[in-house]
């Protein structure tokens, strides 16, 4: 057994300087070639020759010459993907989501399709979320360009396989999404995979959201589950086993309503969507369980701009309760910001005063440590979004699409 250093792949090394390249080219462009060595480390022949390897794959292109550049002038690079897209999707309380970007971040689909979530089975929902994808796969496909994966948001606990080991919301436990999703799929010829919501949220915020590149950073989902996604020194937190960032089953109130988990008080039975709802809107389940919620949080919206009491007063304590839970994740993670996202950052304007103020009253350093809570600018397809960006990631690691792929479309 050998127990020395090992030889280091030659591939390996390569696609980590491909990477290298396809992420300065991303957050600098237009660049140069020149200006790709000197601010990597890499040497002019080698960024010559991965430059060359990525327009011919289409993932880089040429765009013209610099002007006012001292010296010979440079030919400009940017991020080309064109034949490229990738596909985020998210199961809500009410509805699905897909959304499809470019290498480039850009949105070429946003689709919504009405859905009951909270009350169908996994295959069901499974179903309704291929039946979905299958239209937009086919949108994307019709524009000649080929799809290069599919992440699947969903509020639960996601392990290493896809499968959901319990999502309490949606009252499935032992659902194994993935593998039903890649079968309804018919094995599409992409990766398909499924992550915690929370976890894309934040990733799509890294990206692409008003605090883009913050080291240390939570989403804090807004919907029928609550979940935090959580970012680290710029890495997400998974923990142990991939469920890390639960805090909706927080208990806070151990004599409160209760919750789908089947404890009391917990965070999510306190603030969620359904729980907002229902304590703002007492004649909203008159008729029934609520089963399109936008209209509803609409109402809300408009009772808080005329400045009802009784609305203005629950508000406010809806605020206070989501800046306790707030608090404890600003104490145990001390975060830069703390993003809201769904129902909360639709009521941002009535919730977020009382949530910070108990933000700081909560937290044990002083001005809460540094965080900052504002509501996210994203809007309610953040963790499609961030499905989207994680499918990518194969080829921003720079692993190139096979050469059967890159010459589609």
């Amino acid at each position: 057994m050998q127990t020395g250093p090992q030889p280091t792949d030659l591939s390996d090394v390569r696609a980590t300087n491909r990477a290298v390249v396809l992420r300065y080219v991303r957050t600098h462009s237009p660049c140069s070639r020149a200006d790709i060595a000197a601010h990597t480390g890499l040497n002019k022949a080698t960024v010559s020759s991965l430059v060359t390897e990525l327009i011919e794959r289409r993932l880089l292109r040429e765009t013209g010459l610099t002007e006012n550049r001292v010296g010979r002038p440079a030919t400009m690079l940017v991020l080309d993907g064109e034949p490229y897209a990738a596909l985020g999707m998210q199961v809500d309380a009410d509805e699905l989501v897909v959304v499809a970007v470019d290498l480039g971040g850009n949105r070429l689909l946003t689709w919504r399709r009405a859905f009951g979530a909270l009350d169908a089975s996994p295959t069901e929902t499974v179903t309704a979320v291929a039946k979905l994808a299958r239209r937009a796969v086919g949108r994307v496909t019709a524009g000649g360009r080929t799809v290069l994966g599919l992440t699947l948001g969903v509020p639960g606990l996601v392990d290493t396989t896809g499968t959901v080991p319990l999502a309490a919301t949606l009252n499935w436990r032992d659902a194994p999404v993935a593998a039903e999703l890649r079968a309804a799929l018919r094995d599409p010829g992409f990766p398909v995979a499924v992550e915690n919501e929370a976890n894309l949220a934040v990733l799509a915020e890294q990206r692409h959201g008003d605090r883009a590149g913050t080291a240390n950073l939570v989403h804090l989902t807004g919907g029928a589950g609550i979940g935090a996604g959580v970012l680290v020194e710029g890495r997400l937190l998974r923990g142990g086993r991939g469920f890390a960032g639960q805090v909706g089953h927080l208990p806070l109130d151990p004599a409160g309503p209760a919750c789908r988990c089947g404890r009391r008080g917990c965070l999510e039975a306190l603030v969620g969507l359904p729980a907002v709802v229902r304590r703002l809107l007492p004649d909203a389940e008159s008729d029934g369980a609520v089963v399109d919620f936008a209209p509803e949080i609409e109402r809300i919206r408009a009772l808080a701009r005329a400045e009802d009491r009784s609305t203005l007063a629950g508000l406010a304590e809806i605020g206070r309760q989501l800046g306790h839970g707030v608090a404890v994740l600003a104490d145990l993670l001390n975060p830069e910001a703390v993003l809201v996202g769904g129902h909360f950052a639709a009521l941002a304007p009535w919730l977020l005063p009382a949530a910070r103020a108990e933000l700081t009253r909560r937290t044990l350093a002083p001005d809460a440590g540094g965080c900052r809570l504002d509501a996210s600018s994203l809007g309610a397809a953040a963790a499609a979004l961030g499905g989207a960006t994680a499918a990518l990631a194969t080829v921003e690691a720079g692993r190139l699409p096979t050469p059967a792929v890159a010459a589609v479309g």
